[in-house]
């Protein structure tokens, strides 16, 4: 009987062991699944989520091309945003043949008109690699891949994004050149896991180790009962078993006899039995059970809300191409190059800094923004365009700046609009992934609409607390009233001769005002006011000196007919909501300078 047990033991200890084997080896199945395509001709290449999560596991994107190649991804509706009527090629998973496709999607747009992708402020990341980039990502649903690739041209000239139209010899346009094609090829990773293989094997080997102590037990038992024989004698005949009287009360029957139990085949019986359990626990051992839902149980509901203009990661990014950007102009004093990155006030205040310092070298150029400590950030909540967001930055030691920027169409990127020195603190905004929505300037939610406080703090700071609006604004802390408020122009007609006159106006500037909620229903806000001041000569034969910076910029040393210098103002403000009428307006910060300078005509 022990040899019996070892040997199906060992019997099973190697088929649970080979099929653990075969599980890796021969049974294995592919470890990845990969397929490619070759664009047709189109300028860009656009990958979407469906096509990238076709297949389960990170996706690892190959591409191959004659030139710069650029990938990068984004939220699909950005990346189809920035498309717009440009053609495309559109990768797609067919199901059926287990193969990616490509087909174009026609646009009324030329692939000359057609920018470079790289560098746009929509891409939540962006990659590069000349003739061949290869890219693990791992894309969630709504994520979008644009591929476009730049040639380079043979003598290594730079490519713009606007290429010449040429025209043939009888005036007609030549045909465009074809887009590069780019080869394609998405891999994702297979489960080839055997699960059951480890728990087969390590079964077998317990098993192989069962039957071989069972062998080795068969063995000793043999050895051990093995003895001198002797001759056995006869022993008598057993005695016939008495005849029974038939019983008349079993109706005739003899009294039946108890039989012994026979012994051996149910001890059998019951080891194959745990043999065949083992080998089906082992069996069965890799095998799982997907998770089912608890009865009664509802899926989490999804609360959708309009997406914000850009990312936490996003803006990081941004904020510090703005940086630099603006740095390198300051320092050769390119208003082209600022251009890039400044818009509205704030490219006006320092292009005229430029012009100011390069006709005199004692000037110093504007503070440089601050990137080292971003301490808020408060992006729109929309998916259109124009989008904004504002943010807190500040330098150790410097005091921290309030920053407005805009971004007028997919194709270009953030610009500054308005960059203030803070004086006072930023009420709570909402967190950078929820937010907040843009308001119209001519909102009522608070003391004043939006689109009105330049002119009612223009006021003030002329007629001081005189004006209408004396009473609205807060006073306590407005450092700027004291530089061009109401005392300082009575005391610049003061010094001003009595051969010449001095007048102040001023007025709203014609950019865009930006308004967005506080998290106590108040208003950020930030304007822009043109603080004007006009001196004439009123004597025969009496002339006006500009001097300083109005001299640099209007280039006049003197004039007979007087001159007038516009200064920019801009201004963030917080404004209370309507009902607190126990509130004022609060200045939060401005920046002020000369933006133009000119002779009356």
């Amino acid at each position: 009987m022990r040899f019996v047990v070892a040997i199906v033991a060992l019997v099973l200890a190697a088929a649970a062991i080979g099929l653990g084997v075969a599980q890796r080896t021969v049974f294995a199945g592919p470890a990845s699944i990969s397929s490619s395509v070759v664009t047709g001709d189109a300028p860009l290449t656009v990958i979407d989520a469906a096509t990238l999560n076709a297949n389960a596991g990170t996706q690892s994107i190959e591409l191959a091309a004659d030139g710069e190649i650029v990938l990068a991804y984004g939220r699909t509706s950005d990346v189809l945003a920035w498309v717009g009527e440009a053609s495309y090629n559109e990768i797609s998973w067919d199901a059926e043949s287990l193969e990616l496709t490509t087909q174009v999607v026609q646009g009324s747009e030329t692939a000359a008109e057609v920018p470079s992708i790289a560098g746009s402020d929509l891409w939540l990341r962006e990659f590069t690699g000349t003739d061949v980039l290869t890219r693990k990502i791992n894309a969630p649903e709504g994520i979008s891949v644009i591929i476009g690739v730049d040639p380079i041209p043979a003598d290594g000239t730079e490519v713009t994004d606007e290429a010449p139209v040429e025209s043939t010899e009888d005036g007609a346009e030549a045909a465009e050149e074809p887009s590069v094609p780019v080869d394609v090829s998405i891999t994702w990773p297979l489960d080839n896991s055997a699960p059951a293989s480890g728990p087969l094997i390590v079964g077998g080997i317990v098993l192989l180790l069962v039957g071989l102590g069972a062998f080795l037990w068969a063995l000793v038992n043999v050895r051990g009962s093995r003895g001198p024989r002797r001759s056995t004698p006869k022993l008598p005949k057993r005695p016939k078993p008495p005849q029974l009287k038939p019983d008349k009360r079993r109706g005739g029957k003899p009294t039946p006899e108890l039989e012994p139990a026979k012994s051996g085949s149910g001890r059998r019986r019951a080891f194959v039995a745990a043999g065949s359990l083992t080998v089906a626990g082992l069996l069965l051992s890799g095998c799982t059970v997907g998770v089912q839902p608890a009865p009664g149980a509802s899926p989490t509901p999804d609360f959708e809300t309009t997406p914000v203009a850009v990312t936490s990661g996003q803006f990081a990014t941004i904020l510090v191409d703005v940086v630099d950007t603006v740095a390198d102009a300051d320092a050769t004093a390119d208003a082209t190059l600022a251009t890039e990155r400044l818009t509205g006030p704030a490219l006006a205040l320092r292009t005229a800094n430029y012009t100011i310092r390069a006709a005199d070298s004692a000037v110093a150029p504007l503070a440089a923004i601050p990137s080292e400590i971003v301490e808020v950030v408060l992006p729109e909540q929309t998916d259109s365009w124009p989008r904004r967001v504002f943010a807190v930055t500040r330098d150790t030691g410097v005091q921290a700046v309030g920053i407005m920027l805009t971004q007028e169409s997919p194709r270009e990127n953030y610009k500054a609009s308005y960059v203030v020195t803070l004086i006072a603190s930023v009420p709570n905004v909402a967190p950078p992934e929820l937010g907040a929505p843009a308001l119209p300037p001519s909102n009522g939610f608070g003391l004043l609409p939006p689109e009105e406080l330049a002119a009612a703090y223009g006021d003030v700071l002329i007629n001081g607390d005189d004006s209408e609006f004396a009473d609205l604004f807060e006073a306590d802390g407005d450092a700027l009233r004291e530089q061009i408020g109401a005392d300082y122009k009575t005391q610049r007609r003061a010094e001003l001769p009595s051969s010449a006159t001095i007048e102040f106006a001023n007025g709203p500037g014609d950019d865009p005002v930006v308004a967005f909620n506080t998290n106590d229903s108040g208003q950020l806000v930030a304007a822009v006011l043109e603080d004007v001041e006009t001196v004439t000569p009123v004597e025969a034969g009496a002339a006006v000196n500009p001097a300083g910076q109005v001299k640099a910029l209007s280039g006049k040393t003197q004039s007979t007919r007087g001159i007038v210098a516009t200064y920019g103002v801009q201004l963030l403000f917080y404004v209370p909501p309507a009902g607190a009428t126990d509130q004022k307006i609060i200045v939060l910060g401005y920046a002020q300078g000369l933006v133009a300078a000119t002779e009356i005509p």
